[in-house]
């Protein structure tokens, strides 16, 4: 069925329309998915914490949107299991920095500033560019397009924080920061879960509503 902004918190009256929904986050899809090979190629190849936790979190944002495009046709009952099913995604990337972060402290050697930096940066631009594509649509599609926008605009904080950790690694030569930073974005996306999680509770409870049982 359509999706209405009367099902999901838009703005009244306002209709989007399913076909929309589904083109704009394939495009984001496909951009995060071009990114990812880029980002953990280079990541792999300096040892960055950071750089190969955003990386995977390109894959995670890939997935999120690829999930959208399927489900964007489903009741508002489906699409509330779906929200808490993108919850569980958005904490692949926290569990996969968090590795990498204990698998390097025991040897914190520094990753290559130059290159982290120059890729942290376009990986900013990517997920700024998402960012904007999305934004117009988040109230659209419930706690799905809520997930996407809120890991885009998470990821262009995370970018942002790279390139400053890079700057700081030029300076200390040390490989603590990255590590840190790691740990940081273990946190940034437990949060990112936790909102889409109550997001979709919302949606399971309004499904609840409008099917008639009864809310203790």
């Amino acid at each position: 069925m359509g999706v209405t902004a009367r099902e999901t918190g838009g703005g009244a009256g306002t209709i989007i329309a399913p076909g929309r929904l589904r083109r704009t986050v394939l495009v984001v899809a496909g951009l995060n998915l071009a990114y990812f090979f880029v980002e953990s190629g280079i990541a792999l190849a300096i040892g960055s914490v950071s750089l190969f936790a955003d990386s995977v979190d390109f894959l995670e944002d890939t997935a999120v949107n690829l999930l959208i495009f399927l489900a964007l046709g489903w009741s508002l009952a489906w699409r509330a299991r779906m929200g808490k099913v993108m919850a569980g995604i958005i904490l692949v990337p926290a569990l996969a920095a968090a590795w990498q972060a204990f698998a390097k402290v025991s040897h914190p050697a520094p990753p290559d500033p130059l290159a982290l930096l120059l890729t942290a940066g376009g990986a900013a631009v990517v997920n700024l560019a998402c960012t904007l594509i999305l934004a117009r649509l988040r109230h659209h599609g419930g706690s799905m397009t809520t997930a996407a926008w809120l890991a885009a605009r998470n990821d262009v904080v995370v970018n942002l924080a790279i390139i400053a950790m890079g700057l700081l690694t030029l300076w200390l030569r040390s490989g603590w920061p990255d590590i840190v930073l790691g740990l940081i974005i273990v946190v940034v996306n437990v949060a990112a879960a936790k909102e889409v999680w109550e997001v979709a509770t919302s949606e399971g409870l309004a499904a609840r509503a409008l099917a008639g049982e009864e809310i203790d």
